[in-house]
């Protein structure tokens, strides 16, 4: 999208769809994955489906999207269209779904081959590499080389016991450990596979992250869940859903049945992993040995992570006919031959600690403001006029809803009779020319309902306080210290209260008591809204630490700010560009125009009533 410079990891494949299509430059989603899903799937904004924030296992069936919304499945059923999702999941949890491993096809999917985590997140490292160390002692989750402290040959055993040698010259990038792990294995270092009595030690059972993962097969109202120990369950979550994906796309080929896969990946998210030697560029940088939790290295390890997904959508596209490559190896698009739409969006902004430059770290993913919600955009396909363009004009994340329904010919606002906030996009991809349909956009984000009136506990990172991390482990795999119930150990050398804290603004006192700075406590709910002219209006609601009376006080916080999408360097809404009070005259218009539009929008939760279920 023309930002990052040279810090951006290359994305061919993800480059090509945008030169072969339409950049929609200033589109919104919400500022956490399962709300933007949510979003999606059903064309309304977080306050109509009760999903505010990303789910965790204490939200309850309320907060989860609802089989009786008119999902996107089930609306492109009506114009004759299958369907799929592989990969992430996420608009509910089945701890507390009537559902449960079934979610998926309850809200209209025909198949489902994905990951339904009991967090919604990827586990932790398995940091005993099956088994193999004690607790802690890998945290990559393989056995490194020898120059890692490890080992340069062993035994790979698969799950069936089948073992195999495996060696690699000292340094090498792979390392036997790493590819053994990759494959499904489990790596005993410095042992041959004539050891029989050894291997009754290793554990398959253990998830690890982005390797050993929670794989459910929903095929309508059967489900299928592989063990730990299945070799779907045992492959790098992106490849996995790239095949699985690449199977079924190419099923539907030749059917003459319209279908919709939805690829949901995952691959950029804590823990962070380096994905497998073969997915990566032969140059690419030697990340053994580094440590996962280090920000300087996470950089390295997402970066990887984002060639990787895009190595797979390279694949996807390569392997079901939709693109090939000439000799150079570049993409070349064959999507009008097979009458095919791709669009390709993220839910959110980068986490604060692998945001990079222009953008801003301490106003990321899970806030509405711009380095949280501005998101890419690209769609190609047959439909798409004047290919290589870009969209300047507004558009949020819901509108995509509506975009399917017109690609199938449907008029979903005279289908669905539930208030949807989704406006037309088709216009923008036929007439190069199409004036700005939106007047504003939106983003919300707050918490979940979960029982007793709870919310998350609070996770204390370095310079700031938030109650977005699910659980005790989503917190720490996020790098943060865990200060809710159940927490343990220390911070700044004192013992945490094992009862921890309800609110982020209790820790900030305690820290203050205990000698230490308090941060920032980041809000419990934001929204933001913004208007054609660049304005924006972020509206934030907290129970806020106050260090002048060491106290708490709830308070709401207006902001304005004037935001561009300008190249290289964006103007964005950062600490320093906040639009002081007294505003001047057009200031104070654009102030009291979109406080009014936000609060239209917000009326609807006002007025809503709620509703129980007693089981």
């Amino acid at each position: 999208m023309g930002y990052g410079g040279v810090t951006a990891p290359p994305t061919p494949n993800i480059d090509s769809i945008a030169n072969a299509g339409v950049r929609f430059r200033d589109m919104w989603a919400m500022p956490a994955c399962s709300t933007s899903r949510g979003v999606l799937y059903t064309g309304r904004y977080p306050l109509r489906t009760n999903l505010y924030a990303a789910l965790g296992p204490a939200d309850l069936a309320n907060a989860m999207i609802s089989p009786w919304e008119e999902t996107l499945p089930k609306l492109m059923k009506r114009a004759g269209y299958t369907s799929a999702l592989f990969g992430k999941f996420h608009v509910g949890l089945q701890g507390n779904n009537p559902f449960k491993l079934a979610m998926p096809n309850a809200l209209g999917w025909d198949y489902f081959s994905g990951w339904l985590d009991e967090t919604g997140d990827p586990s932790s490292i398995d940091t005993t590499a099956g088994g193999v160390g004690a607790q802690g002692q890998f945290v990559w989750g393989y056995v490194p080389g020898a120059k890692d402290g490890g080992a340069d040959y062993g035994a790979c055993y698969a799950a069936n016991m089948a073992c195999r040698a495996m060696s690699a010259p000292y340094g090498d990038k792979n390392p036997p450990g790493r590819a053994c792990r990759d494959s499904g294995g489990l790596f005993l270092p410095n042992q041959s596979c004539t050891n029989s009595a050894t291997p009754r030690t290793l554990d398959f059972s253990t998830l690890s992250a982005h390797y050993v993962s929670p794989l459910v097969i929903n095929r309508g109202q059967a489900v299928e869940q592989p063990s730990s120990a299945d070799p779907r369950a045992r492959t790098y979550r992106n490849i996995e859903a790239t095949n699985d994906a690449i199977a079924w796309i190419r099923q539907q080929q030749g059917t003459g049945r319209p279908w919709m896969a939805t690829v949901a990946v995952a691959t950029v998210h804590t823990p962070l992993q380096a994905p497998p030697i073969s997915s990566l560029p032969a140059d690419a940088l030697d990340t053994n040995g580094l440590d996962p939790s280090n920000p300087t290295t996470g950089f390295i390890l997402s970066n990887q992570m984002i060639e990787a997904m895009d190595a797979d959508v390279g694949r996807l596209l390569t392997e079901t006919g939709l693109a090939f490559r000439d000799a150079t190896g570049a993409l070349h698009f064959q999507l009008d031959l097979a009458n095919t739409m791709l669009v390709y969006v993220n839910d959110n902004g980068s986490l604060g600690s692998t945001v990079r430059l222009p953008f801003d770290a301490t106003r990321a993913k899970g806030t509405p403001y711009q380095t949280g919600v501005w998101t890419p955009l690209a769609i190609a396909g047959p439909l798409v006029n004047q290919p290589g363009r870009s969209v300047s004009s507004m558009v949020n994340i819901a509108d995509l809803y509506e975009l399917f329904g017109e690609i199938a010919g449907l008029n979903v606002h005279s289908i669905v009779t539930r208030k949807l906030d989704s406006r037309p996009m088709l216009a923008y991809l036929r007439n190069p020319q199409q004036a700005e349909i939106r007047r504003s956009n939106f983003t919300q984000v707050g918490p979940n309902v979960q029982a007793n009136g709870a919310m998350n506990g609070p996770c204390q990172f370095a310079n700031s306080c938030s109650q977005i991390p699910v659980t005790k482990s989503v917190c720490e795999d996020n790098g943060g210290t865990w200060f809710g119930q159940g927490a343990t150990g220390t911070y700044g050398g004192k013992s945490i209260p094992s009862d921890g804290f309800t609110y982020c603004c209790q820790v900030q006192i305690w820290l203050h008591d205990n000698g230490m700075p308090a941060t920032n406590v980041n809000p419990e709910v934001g929204v933001a809204v913004r208007n054609a002219l660049g304005y924006k209006l972020v509206r934030n609601s907290m129970n806020d630490y106050i260090p002048e009376t060491n106290s708490c006080r709830q308070r709401t916080t207006d902001e304005l700010y004037v935001v561009d999408e300008a190249m290289p360097i964006p103007q964005l809404d950062t600490s320093e560009r906040l639009i002081g009070r007294p505003y001047n005259a057009l200031q104070q218009q654009m102030h009291d125009a979109l406080s009014t539009e936000l609060g239209a929008i917000l009326e609807y939760m006002s007025n809503s009533t709620g509703c129980g279920v007693i089981s």
